[in-house]
């Protein structure tokens, strides 16, 4: 018997709930939507129309993979972020509606000329960041090899390829001279943390962009007592921090010589991004 939009949706369901009860159906009318290739708001409308075999194979793969916590944006290939879509693979990090808060403190100051992004991973900060001021240029950096390939791949698919380079860095070890505006979203989740999130994050998503280990703040150490040397008279430093993390990050810039620094609320009134400025001039 053929398969329907419903059928396949209670199907979908059915398997996800007992693992991932709060994302269940979500998450299947999101891979459903995929596989049929329509937007998620025409399932409703659909619910009775057959399923070809091929798309039927393709959702029922999906609905295996997820019951085993693989990211839905992993399973489809991309995930939206800042009202584009960036390619997303297990070599980086699934953009998150967290970083948003970010770019929206970055679209408030005055726009930059050129952008530093330490650790891009998938490149949406630098290229969201690009996307939103078109006379600006920017360089990104990251360790993994793999994932300055995805970084490059949604720099193609965005249009931004010419005003975008990527480098292999260690953080500043590959970058030379100054920057207007320099962003980060590096890892910080501690050590002990790292036993506690959820398994999709866990065990899907790169530890090393996840976690430096240890107290979570080796990254802002780094990041710290670099940035002056890269930073313009006029420019700003903007760092996404776990929400707890505040205080400490705050002291660790201080110590490194930046006067002043502002903390930004997330959506959920959270801690979520540090901006710096480097010291008045004399």
């Amino acid at each position: 018997m053929t398969p329907t939009v419903k059928s396949l949706l209670e199907w979908g369901v059915a398997q996800l709930f007992p693992v991932l009860a709060n994302d269940a159906a979500t998450d299947v009318r999101v891979l459903l939507a995929f596989a049929l290739g329509v937007d998620r708001a025409m399932l409703s409308v659909r619910l009775q129309d057959d399923v070809q075999t091929q798309q039927e194979t393709w959702f029922r793969a999906a609905i295996a993979q997820r019951v085993q916590y693989q990211p839905v944006s992993q399973i489809i290939g991309s995930r939206e972020f800042w009202g584009r879509r960036f390619r997303v693979t297990s070599d980086v990090l699934d953009p998150r509606p967290d970083t948003e808060t970010l770019i929206d403190k970055a679209l408030s100051l005055s726009a930059p000329k050129n952008i530093l992004d330490l650790g891009t991973g998938s490149g949406c900060i630098l290229l969201t960041l690009l996307a939103e001021r078109p006379h600006a240029v920017g360089d990104a950096v990251d360790q993994s090899l793999k994932a300055l390939e995805v970084a490059k791949t949604n720099a193609q698919w965005l249009g931004l390829d010419d005003r975008s380079r990527f480098y292999q860095s260690n953080w500043f070890s590959n970058i030379s001279g100054r920057f207007d505006l320099i962003v980060s979203n590096p890892p910080y989740i501690t050590a002990v943390e790292m036993d506690q999130i959820a398994p999709d994050v866990r065990n899907w998503e790169p530890r090393a962009a996840l976690t430096p280990e240890g107290d979570g703040l080796d990254a802002y150490r780094i990041i710290a007592a670099n940035a002056l040397k890269h930073l313009s008279v006029t420019g700003t430093l903007l760092l996404e921090i776990g929400h707890m993390q505040a205080s400490s990050v705050l002291n660790i810039f201080h110590s490194e010589g930046f006067t002043q620094g502002q903390c930004i609320q997330d959506m959920a009134g959270k801690d979520r991004v540090l901006a710096f400025k480097g010291p008045k001039p004399a």
